[in-house]
């Protein structure tokens, strides 16, 4: 197996705390972060050591410019912008500015990673991968859609155990939607008015866990220097939803579960224990009776939080879901701030019916909610998700390769023709999605000079990993 190429992060902030996080998380994946506290100094950083990615932290409403800035100076560079919650209206500026992608603060590992992956593929081997998804506001149980028997199933569970204390351990892959799950459980308890605290345990420093989670005393440790209250602590009287639960530290294991038993937690450095009163929801894309089973995780402690098992089947199993998910996605994408109606061909959706979705549900928002930042007319059609007619192709599916043949529509909805500009840019994706990113052979296949490519992708205010 050929060795994977050296991979460079170049991160762009000026936090401290958060750059070591990134840099640990980025190191999960194989990449080596380089830190600069602001553009003047990425400049350097990217002269001697050339990224294969940007992380750009640049709070405000200027990010927009920053990502112009870094595009233009590194046009082949993927760049990642992470944005606080509430953020989505900057986020959509900077992907019209040429952003790959966004985050939503505080990092989760995850997503971190799925977005690093993406810029790696773009970067090294010239395909489009789908990018760190994002999902919007939660929903309840009427609210969402699926109509699968094993998903229906799932769902029938969670909204039985919605009204107990009882603990609920919800499965399934990355991006099945098991958040979305737990916050319609915590909607439909009698605790609905009380705070859902969430708490990403893959990002927990190990030495730390147990502090976030059950709180400290002053002095308790190095770097203790006030008291604070846990996570427990602040969903009393709510619900605390663990994702990735798996990834706890041993010793945070044994914490949780005597507050299980207990219904107490001890905070680190504290003699006397506190109640709370909390219902836990766990969540975890990993095979926790296989990490039972391997001494990775307690017994116990599994069978406290599978009190209540349910499992979110992936997309690829519903695939009947997929249609009426795009049209609702497409719905809730258009009230962000900076977004607009559209419609979707039928064209467009049998395309996205025929992909095998390895991203589930949030990668179809995601997919969405980038061709609806970046669509000029007034309805998605294939040529808006070139990625996936790609990928399609790739993996041999004639309807992708037939859309995608003939997604360059020359007509307005309104029967008048279309700009030169507007066609051209439909063209250009089109290319850039058939040649997988492979931005020297789409030039030599458009015939036109790489320089001369990258002009007009700047002019048509298109991204290269479009």
């Amino acid at each position: 197996m050929a060795a994977m190429p050296q991979r460079t992060l170049l991160l762009i902030d000026d936090e401290p705390a958060q750059a070591r996080l990134v840099a640990a998380i980025a190191a999960r994946g194989g990449w080596r972060t380089v830190r600069a506290s602001g553009l003047a100094e990425a400049w350097g950083a990217a002269d001697a050591e050339p990224p294969q990615a940007v992380l750009l932290d640049h709070p405000g409403s200027e990010a927009h410019a920053a990502v112009a800035e870094i595009r233009a100076r590194l046009p082949a560079v993927p760049v990642i912008v992470l944005t606080l919650q509430g953020g989505v209206a900057q986020a959509v500026a900077a992907m019209r500015a040429g952003a790959a992608d966004f985050l939503v603060k505080p990092i989760a590992a995850d997503r971190l990673l799925a977005a690093l992956d993406a810029a790696a593929a773009r970067s090294f081997r010239g395909e489009l991968r789908p990018l760190a998804e994002k999902m919007p506001a939660a929903l309840g149980f009427d609210e969402i859609v699926g109509t699968a028997p094993a998903f229906r199933a799932a769902l029938d569970v969670a909204a039985n155990a919605a009204r107990a204390r009882v603990a609920v351990l919800i499965e399934g892959e990355s991006g099945v939607g098991k958040e979305m799950v737990a916050q319609a459980i915590h909607a439909a308890s009698p605790r609905a008015n009380r705070p859902m605290v969430v708490v990403t345990c893959a990002t927990l420093p190990h030495n730390l866990a147990a502090s976030e989670l059950f709180g400290h005393e002053r002095g308790a440790f190095t770097g203790a220097f006030d008291r604070r209250q846990g996570r427990f602590a602040e969903a009393d009287g709510g619900t605390l939803f663990l994702d990735d639960v798996g990834a706890l530290p041993a010793d945070a294991q044994i914490g949780l579960l005597h507050v299980l038993q207990s219904g107490e937690v001890q905070p680190v450095g504290a003699r006397a224990r506190q109640a709370v009163d909390v219902r836990v929801i766990a969540a975890t894309s990993r095979d926790l009776a296989a990490e039972v089973a391997a001494g990775q995780f307690r017994e116990d402690l599994f069978y406290r939080l599978g009190a209540v098992r349910l499992n979110v089947p992936p997309l690829r199993q519903r695939p009947g879901d997929i249609v009426a998910l795009a049209r609702h996605l497409l719905r809730r994408i258009e009230r962000q701030p900076g977004l607009r109606p559209l419609g979707i061909t039928e064209s467009a959706l049998a395309l996205l019916e025929g992909y095998g979705w390895p991203g589930n549900v949030r990668q179809l928002y995601s997919v969405l909610f980038r061709a609806a930042v970046l669509c000029e007319g007034n309805a998605l059609t294939p040529a808006d998700f070139p990625q996936i007619a790609a990928e399609s192709l790739a993996q041999g599916d004639p309807a992708a390769a037939g859309g995608a043949a003939t997604a360059v529509p020359l007509y307005e909805p309104n029967g008048h023709l279309r700009s030169l500009d507007a066609i051209e840019a439909d063209v250009i994706r089109l290319a850039i999605g058939h040649y997988r990113g492979r931005m020297s052979e789409v030039a030599r296949r458009l015939g036109i000079g790489r320089s001369t490519l990258y002009r007009r992708l700047g002019e048509l205010g298109i991204d290269s990993a479009a």
